[in-house]
């Protein structure tokens, strides 16, 4: 049958479906005639309805994104008084892209802000790497006369930008310069740093102190504003603005007035205090002597000015109190007592005999007082610091056990305050001397090391702590220089809480002897520290002499320079009340020769101070 069928219904079945192609391409006229109609729409409405408004934005104008660099935080003291602020600035910049001709503008600039034009070109120079859009800074802080001159002026200069920033001011000058601070442009280095991962060119960040160690907390968050600029990078229209969020704001533990007190009385000396509550190892002053203007930073300064400050023999930029490292002469008395008590060595019956010197090892060791203190126990040879009684503990307990003690104290190592560029000190032990010279210990060694002299090295902060330790019974606080942190509304974000770094492995009875030799220095009429009493109050405290034999000294100091450098250090270490003690400290003045009669007057009115403070306030607000 198929081969009969008729060959035209062969050939019908192999025509094409044309009803089938004309649907699809009505399909797609559907589809693509529209999405013509919308892009000539569009066209229409860019070029005929908006063509002149975006011509000139072509021509003339164009939108550029700039920072905006959030306040920093603010920075109080305990009862909120202000010692860190920001002042407005106004800083000169300029957009090379936009200087045209660039060469004309910047003779101009000169003439108007009388900086030299090979300056101008040399700070231009130093950003040649990046996009010419960006600014070029040139003068920061130009004041109000200048920027009158450039905005009369401003049509003559296209390119200029003269921004607003804001400034640290340090609000009491010299006053807690080391503990604050000071900030200045973010370096190279800096900015390899991840620390720093998230900063730019220009940044203003910590350089020391409390703003270098809160950068973080202090910085805020950067905002940024979207701008229509003319061809002469003059702004026309902010478009956008995303605000920044300001730094968080810090209370510091310490009083100002009891800060500046401090200052004061070691205004005229070199040296340290450091005063520390017992109870919380919150710092309630720290002063250090020579200081510096923190202020002086914030413009910079010439190389000239820089080499004349960083070359300056008492070192006004180190912070004395936690950086400087001293021999803690007599106030070590008290590791040595601990150690000799706790180990059964001696107890508060034993006595030993002063003759004025002690014979060890075929030379005599003296004692302070030639004439000799006779037969003497522990307490008294605390009160009257008696070398040769320390000598022969430091002897039966040997270095390694005296090591001990003093680590257990605080002493060699950081008391992890959080400012930077803490020393830890030094506590030396037999395996030390063996690493560090490749040579035994010496047993004559131990006698200058029972009384504080030899290898040991200490920190002011690390015998305020040492001290307040002694004063609470023995827990020993972590130092804490900052009471709280507040976002700018005034929330509470952080507040700081006591926080323990160790406990003396000295029995209460053990201690409660020691601090009976304490009260004696300060109360009883052949104490070395009776200078430091304060009538109607009991204060506990232990004199120090540190000698400096082997410091070094410059050879251009005359005779009596080098004379006075080569005095005695004097320490002071306190705590009052006796027995209920509410501050702590410590107070090294370098070559004030005698602890008595340089160190210990001044403890007395820092302590004096303090407490009488402390009284006038309201229960519960002294210590907040």
């Amino acid at each position: 049958m198929s081969n009969n069928a008729p060959l035209s219904s062969h050939l019908k079945t192999q025509v094409p479906d044309n009803d089938w192609y004309k649907r699809r391409i009505i399909v797609l006229l559907c589809l693509v005639v529209p999405a013509f109609m919308l892009l000539l729409l569009r066209l229409f409405y860019l070029q005929i309805v908006e063509g002149e408004n975006f011509r000139k934005l072509s021509e003339h104008n164009c939108i550029r994104l700039q920072a905006i660099d959030p306040p920093r935080g603010l920075i109080f003291d305990r009862n909120g008084r202000l010692l860190v602020d920001n002042r407005p600035s106004y800083d000169l910049s300029i957009v090379v892209r936009d200087a045209k001709p660039l060469n004309a503008t910047l003779q101009r600039l000169s003439r108007y802000t009388r900086m030299p034009l090979d300056a101008l070109w040399s700070e231009i120079e130093k950003y040649r790497n990046q996009p010419s859009y960006k600014p070029v800074p040139l003068l920061q802080d130009i004041g109000r006369d200048m920027l009158a001159v450039l905005e009369v002026n401003r049509y003559e200069l296209p390119g200029i930008v003269i921004d607003v920033r804001l400034r640290r001011l340090y609000v009491n000058d010299q006053s807690a310069a080391h503990i604050l601070g000071y900030v200045g442009e973010i370096s190279s280095d800096e900015l390899k740093s991840p620390r720093y991962a998230s900063y730019k060119r220009s940044d203003i960040v910590g350089k020391a102190g409390v703003e270098k160690t809160f950068e973080n907390v202090l910085r805020g968050e950067r905002g940024g504003r979207q701008v229509e600029v003319n061809a002469a990078g003059q702004l026309v229209k902010i478009l956008k603005t995303v605000d920044a969020v300001p730094g968080n704001n810090i209370f510091l533990s310490f009083d100002l007035g009891l800060q500046q007190k401090a200052e004061k009385l070691i205004d005229n000396v070199h040296g340290a205090v450091v005063a520390m509550d017992p109870d919380t190892g919150s710092i309630l002053a720290m002063a250090s002597s020579p200081s510096y203007d923190p202020n002086m930073f914030i413009n910079g300064f010439s190389q000239e000015q820089w080499q004349k400050l960083i070359s300056d023999p008492f070192h006004p930029l180190e912070n004395k109190a936690i950086q400087a490292e001293y021999p803690p002469a007599s106030t070590y008395k008290i590791i040595t007592a601990m150690a000799g008590l706790q180990e059964g060595v001696i107890n508060d019956g034993t006595t030993l005999f002063c003759p004025g010197f002690y014979k060890f090892g075929g030379r005599d060791y003296r004692c302070w007082r030639k004439s000799g203190h006779g037969s003497i126990n522990v307490t008294k040879a605390l009160a009257e610091s008696c070398d040769v009684f320390f000598y022969q503990v430091g002897l039966r307990l040997g270095v390694d056990r005296l090591a001990f003690y003093a680590k257990a104290s605080g002493l060699g190592s950081l008391t992890g305050i959080q400012l930077d560029h803490e020393s830890a000190g030094l506590v030396p032990t037999s395996d030390w001397k063996k690493r560090r010279f490749k040579v035994p210990w010496q047993s004559g060694e131990t006698l200058s090391v029972a009384i504080g002299q030899g290898y040991n090295l200490v920190t002011p902060l690390q015998l305020c702590a040492m001290i307040a330790t002694v004063a609470n019974g023995g827990t020993r606080f972590v130092p804490q220089i900052v009471s709280k942190i507040e976002n700018a509304s005034g929330d509470v974000i952080r507040k700081s809480a006591p926080e323990v770094a160790g406990h003396l492995p000295v029995s209460p009875d053990n201690l409660d002897i020691v601090k009976k030799g304490l009260w004696d220095v300060v109360n009883e009429k052949y104490g070395t520290g009776r200078i430091g009493a304060i009538p109607g109050v009991e204060v506990s405290g232990k004199t120090g002499t540190a000698q400096v034999f082997s410091r070094k000294t410059n050879d251009t100091e005359n005779e009596k320079q080098r004379a006075e450098r080569l005095r005695s250090h004097a320490w002071f270490v306190s705590y009052a009340p006796s027995d209920n003690p509410k501050i702590a400290v410590a107070v090294l003045v370098e070559h004030g020769v005698h602890g008595a009669s340089a160190a210990a007057p001044i403890a007395r009115e820092v302590i004096r101070a303090y407490l009488a403070e402390s009284s006038s306030q309201p229960s519960g607000e002294a210590h907040q």
